[in-house]
């Protein structure tokens, strides 16, 4: 199935860039039943606008190159591979695209492995409409999300005897932060520092983590149990 239809969170050239100030999304997904209630549900929001449909890595590729959305709703269990896969090619050949990811099994590998891609939003599949569609609008802004029923518990059996690095205290407040989905400005104004401050808390807390994005670094912080507590 791959057509055309019509018309959380501070958390590209879209088709028809210049012509349409709608956030353009291609819906990936290989239920057809969920593929078609999203994109109508898309068509009844003015701002956004569903510009095709794809049931399997090599058609959601192969469309994202042609329709060049802005947003790309990706489930992670497809045909010929998965949403991961699909991703790191997709955003191979045209970087800018924004990635929301959707899963029924949030298992603690799945969130790393699609965060390493470069996705900007992890969310549950079975999650709230809302959610989802304010996550899209977010994403195109460059905000990264993920749903905190997604995040591992603060158990030691989730740590897997991995070394946890030394984060100082405002290291673990501006992560606990960046986890709820929050941009750097809004992290800083929390936190009563300069945004520029805030970037370098940042740019640290990846390194530490060994992390390329936000996202990745929230995976990784979960994983290690580094999210609980006050930030």
């Amino acid at each position: 199935m791959h057509g055309l239809p019509g018309g959380w969170s501070d958390m590209a050239e879209g088709l028809g860039e210049g012509r349409d100030a709608r956030t353009s999304i291609l819906v990936v997904d290989d239920h057809t039943t969920f593929a078609e209630l999203l994109t109508g549900a898309l068509r009844q929001e003015t701002d956004l606008h569903a510009v095709g449909v794809a049931d399997d890595v090599e058609s959601s590729v192969r469309l994202c190159g042609m329709l060049r959305p802005d947003v790309v709703v990706m489930d992670y269990h497809l045909s010929g591979g998965n949403g991961v896969t699909a991703s790191a090619r997709i955003l191979r050949e045209r970087p800018g695209t924004r990635i929301v990811m959707l899963t029924g099994d949030p298992a603690q590998h799945v969130l790393e492995a699609a965060a390493a891609t470069g996705i900007c939003a992890f969310l549950p599949k079975d999650g709230s409409l809302a959610t989802l569609l304010e996550t899209i609008r977010s994403a195109r802004c460059g905000t990264m999300a993920v749903h905190p029923s997604l995040l591992a518990a603060d158990h030691p059996s989730r740590r897997g005897g991995a070394a946890v690095p030394a984060l100082t205290q405002r290291e673990l407040q501006v992560l606990r932060l960046m986890a709820q989905g929050h941009s750097v400005g809004t992290n800083a104004r929390l936190l009563s520092i300069s945004p520029n401050t805030c970037r370098g808390y940042v740019k640290t807390i990846l390194a530490k983590l060994g992390a390329h994005s936000q996202l990745e670094a929230v995976a990784v912080a979960s994983r290690l149990g580094l999210l609980t507590g006050r930030p």
